[in-house]
């Protein structure tokens, strides 16, 4: 059973679509098997997400998480977003059933991925960011 607020999510997700010239892009997923999810990241000089947006292929609890997930990083610094754990889009979104959980966690590591790319385009270091697992690029698949 889903949450008003994953309905609601799913039903009339935020932030979908692409960000032009985005400051960092990153998709997770798995194409052979479900949900891909692409984040997109609009960061100022200040290091500050302007705009976040999302394309998702997947399942409404994937669609939730990835609209919630937009939200939570919008306004906030590269350090803050890190901060932005599957259990905290989880806890906004009134909680997941437990088969969903990792719609979640593909909403976690999108942002991460997201934000890897941006480093890697300005030479940074974001500190506690990782190299993404596994990238899906553009070419693999169409979301």
């Amino acid at each position: 059973m889903y949450s008003e607020k994953v309905m609601d999510h799913f039903n009339h997700p935020r932030n979908v679509g692409e960000i032009e010239n985005a400051s960092g892009v990153g998709t997770v997923g798995n194409a052979k098997c479900g949900d891909i999810m692409r984040m997109y990241l609009d960061i100022d000089d200040n290091q500050i997400i302007r705009e976040c947006k999302f394309k998702t292929f997947g399942c409404g609890a994937a669609v939730a998480t990835s609209s919630m997930a937009t939200e939570l990083v919008t306004g906030k610094s590269v350090q803050e977003a890190m901060q932005v754990t599957n259990k905290a889009v989880m806890e906004a979104l009134d909680g997941l059933p437990p088969v969903k959980v990792h719609c979640s966690l593909l909403a976690e590591e999108a942002i991460h991925a997201a934000l890897w790319d941006y480093a890697k385009k300005n030479d940074i270091i974001i500190d506690g960011l990782k190299e993404p697992k596994a990238d899906i690029s553009e070419e693999e698949v169409e979301v």
